[in-house]
């Protein structure tokens, strides 16, 4: 009976320090996740970004996340930019407008930022300098807007973010008419943080929201043994591709929660079983 005591808090000892174990992974992999440079989803903009806007949806200018875009442009225009943003990730657009001097302008103005996904829905901010008042002294105005986190699913009557493209529009919403048309200059910078699996859903879209994406066809012989020419990515589009997929750190928690809960079963049954009635000790032994 002494040997069978001592075996049970054996088990016990290592079933604790299992259980501390587990607990340990549960918590840091969250951490681990964050901390992890490949799960950043936007890269560093090394490259130099576009020196021009797009004046419509259609001829918006691609950015790629960090990357900032300038653009020399007449007061009263539309200013047009595009990026991609992914589920999970929160986009955040940031503008900077340099205004004319203050010789050629007598009065306020203002200027705003607008965010639309795929599908040109207008986006609400959640927080930021979505429109602001430049005074007649001001050499520059500062927007920001802080969209919501995209989902990878929705329901068709929500608003919800979507993975696709987002597109910037930046222009003056109020200007007296004699300052229409004086040169100003614009740069627009867009980022995308991951929010990790806290924001993850079930279910996704079949194909993200990116207007004319298109296979292209360069190359192709029609031949039925040719091989398709390579995808080419279009504006507003990452050149790597989507991420969206069925991986999300929640995998992690899923199963560091299975195991802690396999360990506790266990660890329950040692308890209870050592304080049942002890066997019968045959006699004549």
């Amino acid at each position: 009976m002494r040997t069978t005591t001592r075996h049970t808090h054996g088990v016990r000892r290592a079933l604790t320090g299992a259980l501390l174990a587990g607990l340990t992974l549960l918590t840091s992999a969250g951490a681990a996740v964050a901390d992890d440079p490949s799960a950043s989803a936007s890269p560093a903009g090394d490259e130099a970004g576009p020196t021009e806007a797009g004046t419509t949806f259609r001829t918006a200018t691609a950015l790629k996340p960090d990357q900032t875009g300038t653009a020399q442009a007449s007061a009263g225009d539309y200013l047009y930019w595009v990026f991609p943003a992914d589920a999970g990730q929160r986009p955040t657009v940031e503008a900077t407008v340099k205004l004319p001097e203050n010789a050629a302008r007598s009065s306020t103005s203002t200027w705003q930022i607008d965010v639309y996904d795929g599908l040109r829905r207008r986006q609400a901010c959640m927080y930021g300098h979505q429109t602001r008042k430049a005074a007649a002294d001001a050499a520059t105005v500062e927007l920001s807007c802080v969209l919501r986190p995209v989902r990878a699913w929705s329901e068709p009557w929500a608003n919800d973010p979507l993975p696709g493209s987002y597109y910037v529009r930046l222009t003056v919403v109020d200007l007296p008419a004699d300052e229409l048309g004086l040169p100003v200059g614009a740069e627009v910078k867009a980022t995308v943080k991951a929010q990790g699996g806290a924001r993850d859903v079930d279910g996704a879209l079949s194909e993200p929201l990116v207007p004319g994406v298109s296979v292209a066809s360069a190359g192709d012989t029609g031949d039925a043994g040719a091989s398709a020419a390579p995808r080419v990515p279009s504006a507003g589009e990452p050149e790597d591709g989507w991420a969206s997929g069925w991986w999300t750190d929640r995998w992690l928690w899923t199963v560091a929660g299975g195991v802690l809960a396999a360990l506790a079963a266990v660890f329950g049954y040692s308890l209870t079983r050592g304080r049942g009635r002890p066997a019968r000790v045959p006699q004549g032994v």
